[in-house]
């Protein structure tokens, strides 16, 4: 199921450094120790990965823009294709394993001999209905006929609950987001969660703000939907009403929604009600009717992200004209589904991201379907992908490096001058009981259960889902599974996930640019490095704090250390709100609060991480200079060259708006503007641009 609106752990988690061109164990390890290193005999590749110095803009001063002068001839040399939004590293190495995962793909399609039900059958005959669009135009819209006729059979408000469950299965996006989930004050157990949705354009403020910008999104949001309509059967001004009638019921769904920034408050999207309760407080939703149908009968309460949302959820099934709340309905069905339908339903969608996005070219269909493989049947493609690309070396190397940063944050948590001894205590408690996943998981979904056949893209994406519902529904009741991913391998990512209090490398990551064995510590800490320190950082930021080593949401700090951690993360949310990429246009603070925190934190544990290693692995000896940089240099420019980034003016907007991220510029230099080790590598003054001054200084670890 889609993942609730209030538990934004894993999306805020991911370290995003570029958008996207296209549009989802072992028992906790002991106290890390510092991992011996390799003998000095085996030394270290400096070309194995990363650091091109052609990429370097020589005529800016590294202590004047650290962006520029690690990056910038690279940025000049790279401009976003007519086909992506924004363009970055982490698109070229995307580039490079979308050919591998073209290569599976296609053997699997070709191979009609797969023994029915294994993965190559799954994922073959996936990826062969998708790409036959002759067969697809030539069905049209019969595939979903079925579930447009339920929609269109609702004669009652006593039916409307049986409906929404099913939506709520198939993971149309309707109304509003449920799923089963970890109990965040009980991580033992599983909870039902209930969550704010239901809103097309994803963000509330595409409904609510009135400025030009947003009137041009909802001009060509309108557009979008009345065409739609029109490719569905409706005249004109059938369907210019049924657009108006969608936007209109989606409004009223955004006034009641919580911001992006309110939804960062994991206490207030806690909220325990017994069924009888939630009930009672929403009786149009008809809870235990809608729960039952969707094979949760068992539930005897419910957690409420947003109490209020709900407020209007039920106001508004309970007014609204039957034949709007089916319009509305039937938009979303057919909308969630519009990339497996015919080449106008599929423009259609472009255009309005087009407005969004400011993408020039619609991606190429095979990396559209090789994306959708990957979100629908992952694991199953997943294991296809690890046998072929996925080395044991990689994976070794990975955790010893997880090992040191470990170790160095331990350091920094026990030598910290203005946390308590009974703070630093529960702290390291905490950093003992990560658990850390590398590569793929130990234990894959089992999809025996799931039927995929060539005869229909739709099909074949409507079943999933309806499987994947009804896998997480037959897990409630039952003890939680911390062998599961939300991730699949060849994903180039990593996340942070607090109920389980654990870091997730996927494979896909674990490759150069990103991470080369056999490349030297600077380039390994400064890059994968750095994403480790990140992702071990958020179980200390401002929203990963509040839950302890179990993943229970409970308030470990003593009063005066949480006092003094919120004063010295104001700092830095001050410091993002006057970063100004566009001209009236700042970075959210409070938005990015989290990722910021996370960035700062891990790249201070991570170059401790890295002093360690080189003192391990060269002593009081010389360390090696390469291309004339010091290992401290190199560190710093590897950290800086993953994440340039050039972005389109629309994409740059959205991201400000609805991502928790910043921009590759300010992921960039802002942690090291507040960092003595930056200064000191590069020679830097106080007055440089890239030089806070003391009294300016954010410092948290």
């Amino acid at each position: 199921m889609p993942l609730p609106a209030s538990r934004p752990w894993l999306a805020a988690s991911l370290l995003t450094l570029a958008a996207c061109a296209t549009s989802h164990p072992a028992a906790p390890p002991a106290a890390a120790t510092t991992t011996p290193a390799a003998a000095p005999a085996a030394a270290p590749d400096p070309k194995g990965v990363g650091l091109d110095m052609a990429d370097l803009d020589r005529s800016v001063s590294p202590c004047d823009d650290f962006f520029e002068f690690s990056g910038g001839n690279w940025l000049k040399a790279n401009p976003v294709p007519s086909y992506a939004t924004s363009w970055g590293p982490r698109n070229l190495l995307g580039l490079r394993t979308q050919a591998t995962l073209k290569q599976i793909l296609e053997e699997a399609a070709a191979n009609r001999s797969a023994a029915p039900g294994s993965n190559a059958q799954k994922v073959g005959d996936f990826y062969a209905a998708a790409m036959d669009t002759v067969a697809i135009e030539k069905a049209g819209i019969t595939p979903l006929k079925p579930e447009l006729a339920r929609i269109a059979a609702l004669k009652t408000r006593a039916e409307l609950p049986a409906l929404v469950a099913h939506e709520q299965e198939l993971g149309t996006g309707a109304f509003f987001r449920s799923g089963v989930q970890v109990d965040e004050k009980n991580t033992t157990r599983y909870v039902i969660g209930l969550d704010q949705g239901g809103l097309t354009m994803g963000d509330r403020d595409y409904y609510l703000k009135d400025d030009a910008r947003t009137q041009k999104i909802r001009a060509a949001y309108q557009a979008y939907m009345q065409q739609v309509f029109g490719l569905l059967g409706d005249n004109a001004a059938t369907a210019q009403r049924n657009a108006a009638t969608v936007e209109r019921i989606e409004k009223r769904l955004a006034q009641a929604s919580r911001s992006r920034v309110e939804l960062r408050d994991p206490q207030a999207n806690y909220n325990q009600m017994t069924l009888p309760a939630a009930a009672q407080r929403y009786p149009a939703v008809q809870l235990p009717r809608l729960l039952a149908d969707m094979q949760l009968g068992k539930a005897q309460e419910v957690i409420v992200g947003q109490p209020a949302f709900f407020d209007e959820v039920n106001t508004l099934l309970k007014t609204e004209p039957l034949a709007d709340l089916q319009t509305y309905m039937r938009w979303h069905l057919v909308s969630s589904v519009a990339a497996t339908l015919p080449a106008a339903y599929v423009e259609a969608s472009f255009r309005y991201n087009q407005v969004l996005t400011g993408a020039k070219q619609q991606t190429t269909r095979w990396k559209r379907v090789q994306a959708a493989t990957d979100a629908t049947i992952g694991e199953a493609f997943g294991q296809l992908y690890v046998d072929k690309a996925f080395s044991p070396a990689a994976k070794q190397k990975a955790l010893e490096m997880v090992g040191n940063v470990k170790a160095s944050l331990a350091e920094h948590i026990q030598t910290n001058t203005w946390m308590s001894a009974a703070t630093k205590a529960e702290a390291l408690k905490k950093l003992n009981a990560l658990r850390v996943k590398i590569g793929y998981p130990d234990k894959w979904k089992d999809y025996s259960a799931l039927n995929i056949s060539r005869e229909s893209y739709t099909k074949n994406i409507l079943a999933a889902r309806l499987w994947e519902s009804r896998r997480e529904a037959a897990r409630f009741g039952g003890p939680v599974d911390h062998t599961e991913w939300g991730m699949t391998p060849p994903t180039i990512n990593a996340y942070y996930n607090p109920p389980l209090n654990e870091i997730v490398f996927p494979a896909g990551y674990l490759q150069p640019p990103f991470f080369d064995p056999k490349a030297d510590d600077a380039v390994n800490y400064g890059a994968i490095g750095g994403v480790m320190g990140h992702e071990m950082t958020h179980g200390f930021d401002d929203q990963g704090r509040q839950y302890d080593a179990a993943g229970n949401l409970r308030d470990w700090w003593t009063p005066q250390d949480a006092a003094e951690f919120t004063k010295r993360a104001a700092v830095v949310g001050r410091q993002y709100d006057a970063f100004s990429p566009l001209d009236s246009v700042h970075v959210n603070g409070k938005l990015t609060m989290g990722e910021n925190l996370a960035d700062f934190a891990g790249l201070t544990i991570v170059y401790g991480a890295l002093e360690k290693q080189l003192q391990q692995r060269y002593g009081s000896g010389p360390r090696p200079n390469y291309d004339g940089f010091t290992p401290e240099q190199r560190f710093f420019m590897s950290w800086a060259q993953l994440r340039r980034t050039n972005i389109r003016p629309e994409a740059l907007r959205q991201q400000i708006q609805t991502d928790p991220h910043s921009p590759g510029q300010y992921r960039t230099i802002g942690p090291i503007m507040n960092m003595p080790q930056f200064q000191a590598a590069f020679g830097c003054k106080e007055g440089d641009k890239m030089t806070r001054t003391a009294t300016d200084r954010a410092v948290i670890w």
